[in-house]
């Protein structure tokens, strides 16, 4: 059903699928192989309807004059847009990439609904300040609406990774407002390996992706801020392969180096650095009382991760962490609760959440502290304590 409806209906699922990993086992497990179907396949596209659409596009001519072959079958269905096979009429393999028609009315409209929803939950949430973050959102996801924005996202991606020892991104060839032409991306998608990767699979997928979570912002000034497993593949050669760039976050500069002195603050068990931190970069309101000591107590589990030399993510560990949060018994609970989300960390926000959970379904054991030191910026600058054996 969450196929059918598309948009932002079928982002939810996505999310939802990402983030099962955080759910006990006998909840989650009935829906965990249904939902993992959105993340690279949904109810297609009648082919009549995805040749009228390339016709207006592309041009009345546009299988013979821009394609070799297409495939009437599309390869992937997303939340807005379908993506078809085909050979360009250079001789290369390209990913054709789809506009649902009506996709940008449908999501526009999901989006002003989950508006008027988020206002009235905001109150049950005192230290969340929900409009700037609703109006954030609804700006950034509109944003996946257009094609050529996107397109121009991904050249930048492809341009600085190209001829990289990690990372591969597939180069545009074409486009317009409701069409995307890219070269075809081989691979073994994450969520092939979430299901039945080698545990040599899920350690190098998992440290690829992580690191391209950091490294991306600090090469190309860009952050891409859609996580989920269908948008990344494990290349023969080790490299990581990235496609999907219409949820982009603009970082210029990297990412803020505010957030290597919040880590290191944790890491040092430096809770007053840590809370003043937190309040200047908009975390905690002004108005806002909070203990700094339970602030770091509420954090732990966050960090826990980077405290030690190799980490496993995995299933039971992310529900600890869900279960730690939510309990209304614990004290820590009344801090989540008085804490905000400036809409600046909107989206890395987003990336950080979903890519927790991509990286406990994939379990790999990744070097997680050595690669947040490595490319975080701030990190670099602190004496962090030694790792737990």
């Amino acid at each position: 059903m969450l196929g059918e409806l598309k948009g932002g209906a079928m982002k939810f699922g996505q999310a939802m699928s990402v983030m099962e990993a955080a759910l006990p086992e006998d909840l989650a497990a009935p829906y965990r192989a249904t939902l993992t179907k959105l993340q690279e396949a949904a109810p297609a596209l009648p082919a009549a309807t995805v040749h009228r659409v390339l016709a207006e596009e592309l041009g009345p001519r546009w299988r013979t004059a821009k394609f070799q072959s297409f495939d009437d079958t599309p390869a992937a269905a997303a939340s807005i847009g379908q993506v078809h096979r085909a050979v360009w009429r250079d001789g290369r393999e390209v990913a054709v990439k789809i506009q649902y028609p009506g996709a940008g009315k449908a999501l526009l409209s999901d989006l002003n609904q989950l508006a008027r929803v988020a206002r009235i939950a905001g109150g049950w949430i005192p230290g969340m300040d929900i409009k700037p973050i609703t109006d954030e959102l609804k700006s950034r996801m509109a944003e996946e609406l257009d094609y050529t924005l996107e397109a121009a996202n991904q050249r930048r991606f492809a341009k600085v990774f190209r001829g990289d020892a990690h990372f591969a991104v597939p180069d545009v060839l074409a486009t317009s407002e409701h069409v995307i032409v890219s070269e075809w991306m081989d691979g073994t998608p994450l969520s092939q390996i979430v299901t039945s990767g080698t545990p040599q699979q899920r350690d190098a997928a998992s440290r690829r992706y992580m690191e391209f979570l950091l490294v991306g912002p600090a090469r190309a000034g860009l952050l891409h801020a859609d996580p989920h497993p269908g948008n990344f593949r494990l290349l023969d050669d080790g490299r990581l392969g990235v496609i999907d760039y219409g949820a982009v976050n603009r970082l210029p500069s990297g990412l803020p180096p505010a957030m290597g002195s919040l880590v290191a603050a944790a890491l040092c068990g430096e809770a007053a650095e840590l809370e003043l931190g937190l309040r200047t970069e908009g975390f905690i309101k002004p108005t806002m009382s909070l203990d700094a000591e339970a602030l770091l107590e509420y954090l732990q589990p966050f960090i826990e991760p980077l405290s030690h030399e190799t980490f496993t993510f995995s299933r039971p560990w992310l529900r600890s962490v869900a279960a730690h949060i939510n309990d209304v018994r614990r004290p820590e609970f009344l801090v989540g609760m008085k804490l905000n989300l400036p809409p600046s960390y909107l989206l890395i926000h987003r990336v950080w959440l979903g890519g927790i959970g991509v990286l406990c379904q994939l379990g790999g054991t990744v070097p997680a502290r050595q690669i947040v030191v490595d490319h975080l910026p701030g990190m670099q600058l602190r004496h962090l304590p030694p790792p737990v054996a």
